[in-house]
């Protein structure tokens, strides 16, 4: 583990940029950055272009460390290079930036009112390859739909028994147990989540580390007290559905919960954009979500 790279996340100003959509999101990602499904005719042709688009993001100067802790990668571009270095380093070496990556392959089919994650084959295998491109840390995504015990009992305890041998790699876990904002018993589905999160929180060695990503609380400051927990590195936020202004508004009424945004980051960018209108609206989404995770 990155000692200085832990350091930075626990501790600095700042918020996660999460550029990790996946096979199943890039088309939507490319479509809303103007790029329609007509313009490849591959998966090696969308690849390409939704990794022409991050590098476009992370090598603009309005992509900095100053405003920015971490960027989430998608597996496709850890494999990949930035003016000729690795993502991971090129994120650490020239720009400061701390490299986490999307372990997950996705949602399985609805049961209990959840979504677990799918099967990982050859877990291990990722994270040894994770390790070796100087992956800091790992994020990975399940979806709790309603206040269902039985169905976030399911999903808490996934998540953590992957976190476990995640951080036996040497590794940061983060565990995104998503609560949509469309469900009606949202804050009764996330006080049940908070609970099973606590008890696994108080059977883990001090030692250990990790960080949450979850859906913007219904009620303000919910998880201060996850945050006091010694395992923990930082709570953070996905956007989930709310527009930049929306998250914005809703992040900055809980104190210590910082940004993960993709889409919200995203919001207003355009492959037709010239370089100058580019870098302004990226330094405006920036701006305003970092703006509303700076601690308070």
């Amino acid at each position: 583990m990155n000692t200085e790279q832990l350091k930075r996340m626990a501790s600095s100003k700042g918020f996660i940029a999460a550029l990790d959509q996946s096979g199943g999101s890039t088309p939507k990602a490319l479509e809303l950055y103007g790029i329609s499904k007509d313009a490849y005719h591959s998966d090696k042709e969308m690849f390409d272009l939704v990794h022409a688009m991050r590098t476009r993001i992370i090598t603009s100067p309005s992509f900095s460390s100053q405003y920015i802790l971490a960027a989430i990668l998608f597996e496709d571009t850890m494999d990949r290079k930035v003016d000729g270095l690795y993502t991971a380093d090129y994120l650490w070496d020239k720009k400061g930036i701390v490299p986490i990556l999307k372990v997950d392959k996705g949602l399985a089919e609805t049961a209990d009112d959840v979504q677990l994650m799918r099967d990982i084959p050859d877990f291990d295998g990722l994270l040894k390859r994770a390790v070796g491109r100087h992956i800091f840390g790992t994020k990975m995504r399940s979806v709790i739909k309603h206040a269902n015990r039985q169905g976030i009992k399911n999903i808490v305890e996934q998540q953590f028994a992957f976190a476990d041998q995640i951080f036996a790699q040497g590794l940061v876990p983060i565990l995104e147990p998503e609560v949509s904002i469309y469900s009606e018993d949202k804050a009764q589905a996330e006080a049940i989540l908070k609970e099973e999160i606590i008890s696994h929180l108080k059977g883990l060695p001090e030692d250990t580390r990790l960080m949450l990503k979850i859906s913007i609380p219904s009620k303000d400051g919910y998880y201060s007290d996850i945050m006091a927990y010694p395992q923990v590195v930082r709570v953070v936020a996905l956007s989930g559905g709310y527009s930049r202004q929306e998250a914005d508004t809703l992040l900055a009424k809980n104190p210590g919960l910082i940004a993960s945004f993709s889409r919200a980051l995203l919001e207003g960018l355009s492959a037709g954009q010239d370089q100058q209108s580019f870098d302004s609206m990226l330094a405006q989404s920036v701006d305003e979500i970092y703006r509303a995770s700076a601690l308070k």
